[in-house]
């Protein structure tokens, strides 16, 4: 017997699923195939002991357009979750993304005018073209935002 599918979807991660079920809302056939023993891709989540677990990394989810968190909360439910990383510099806590709490510990200022002078003297230590990440991260945001918040993540990657 032969069958019959409109779509051949590769993978069944995030889009192909919102592929498929928009497809099978409209009447399609769809044959997802996938090389893992997983549905979801990345979002692949398991639980372990009780506790959800990112399988594949982190996945946090926002958007400001109603129309699709209607359309995404009416598969899923959300967990309510705000990220608010921070960064351990020889036990210095600061805020990530950097902003004017983060300057305002680094170097105990209070106006984002104090902050811009501080940026671009130490931004001035790059005198030509730069010619790596680092360098191009000095000339964009100075060197103690480079050295304390940017250099050991950008190592670790």
């Amino acid at each position: 017997m032969e069958k019959h599918y409109d779509y051949l979807l590769v993978g069944a991660g995030l889009f192909n699923g919102v592929v498929a079920h928009e497809a099978a809302k409209r009447g399609k056939k769809c044959l997802v195939i996938e090389k893992r023993d997983v549905l979801g891709g990345n979002i692949y989540c398991k639980e372990v002991e009780g506790i959800m677990v990112h399988e594949y990394g982190a996945h946090i989810f926002h958007t400001s357009n109603e129309e699709v968190w209607d359309y995404v909360t009416d598969l899923v439910e959300f967990n309510h979750y705000i990220n608010s990383p921070v960064a351990n510099y020889h036990g210095e806590i600061y805020n990530l993304p950097f902003n004017m709490n983060t300057f305002s510990k680094m170097w105990n200022i209070s106006t984002p005018e104090e902050a811009r002078k501080i940026i671009e003297e130490q931004k001035s230590v790059i005198k030509k073209d730069p010619e790596n990440l680092e360098e191009q991260a000095i000339s964009l945001v100075g060197t103690d935002v480079y050295e304390k918040l940017i250099k050991g993540y950008t190592m670790k990657q």
